[in-house]
């Protein structure tokens, strides 16, 4: 049993830094795009890459600019913060629940 409980603990360790990681990159991103940056910045490709294919498929299900002003960052922040919580800590607690 302690096999079991032992991945379900990796997983949600492993998840929760590959989150945390994808928040970072998603802030970054914003960041860049309130400055004039070089987009041929391997660093600023590197983000751009990283982050459109998620927030166009946001963009795409749900019109999210308003006035000039992309709101798909923040939703995918939501997104994430959400999965954080409960895919996360329920994998947390489902390894507790089975220590017992």
């Amino acid at each position: 049993m302690f096999i079991i409980v032992n991945f379900l603990v990796a997983a949600a360790q492993v998840l929760d830094i590959i989150l945390s990681a994808y928040l970072l990159i998603l802030i970054a991103r914003v960041v860049i795009s309130w400055v004039n940056a070089d987009p041929y910045n391997p660093v600023v490709r590197f983000l751009y890459n990283v982050t459109e294919p998620v927030l166009e498929k946001v963009r795409q299900t749900v019109p999210v600019v308003v006035g000039g002003f992309d709101f798909s960052p923040i939703i995918v922040w939501i997104g994430i913060v959400f999965v954080k919580r409960f895919l996360v800590q329920s994998l947390y607690d489902i390894a507790r629940a089975l220590q017992q």
